[in-house]
């Protein structure tokens, strides 16, 4: 007789289980990839070398499960104070808790970027900037080395429908969602935010330095 509560608990904890999973589904903010690379502690271009997976060296966290990829450091962009060298990023092992799947074929090169944590260990996610680096524009390569980086005190704020506007000064609106139907659009292909002299910023395209040729996008 014990066995049909037994079972319809093992049925209600998997229904709870799965209602869990997908209440905690990976969501993420859209972001310029300027904004991504400003809030990001680590940015890199790399190959992915090998993966396996690995438990965090916290035995209160022994069940939580990662995937390890050796990297071979082409580039660091950003976290120099932190690091000369990344062996290796880590990743959760599920899209639904924000895992990213790189391929490990040693050839393949990506732009990565994540956050230290507190053992020391790069985190990467599908919210952060993480792109196979042959998709990337040449202007948005360029922009890594200084470019994003001079316009990390800006503010890029998107724009879905009609009418709006800045509200100030140090604000570019992102309309790539009106123009292009696409958050991967022109502007986060093509344009950077930068801080200009008098403290504004404005969408500057690649080209003469920044303080020369400015592009403002204030009505899509």
């Amino acid at each position: 007789m014990s066995t049909v509560p037994g079972l319809l608990s093992l049925v209600l904890l998997l229904l709870t289980l799965r209602l869990q999973e997908l209440v905690e589904a990976c969501s993420c903010a859209p972001a310029h990839p300027q904004q991504a690379f400003c809030n990001s502690e680590i940015v890199i271009r790399a190959k992915i070398a090998g993966e396996k997976m690995v438990s965090p060296s916290n035995s209160s966290l022994s069940h939580f499960k990662m995937i390890q990829y050796e990297i071979k450091l082409v580039k660091m962009f950003k976290g120099f104070e932190k690091f000369k060298d990344i062996q290796y990023v880590y990743t959760p092992p599920y899209s639904s808790l924000c895992g990213v799947k790189l391929e490990a074929n040693n050839k393949a090169q990506y732009l990565l970027s994540g956050r230290v944590w507190e053992d020391g260990r790069v985190m990467i996610g599908l919210c952060d900037f993480i792109e196979p680096w042959d998709n990337l524009s040449m202007s948005q390569k360029k922009s890594l080395n200084h470019r994003y980086e001079m316009g990390c005190d800006c503010r890029i704020s998107r724009c879905y429908t009609l009418p709006c506007s800045t509200t100030a000064e140090n604000e570019c609106l992102w309309t790539d969602w009106l123009t292009d139907k696409s958050l991967n659009g022109h502007q986060a292909k093509h344009f950077a935010c930068i801080k200009r002299t008098d403290g504004s910023c404005s969408w500057y395209r690649g080209g003469s330095p920044p303080e020369k040729e400015f592009m403002d996008i204030s009505d899509p």
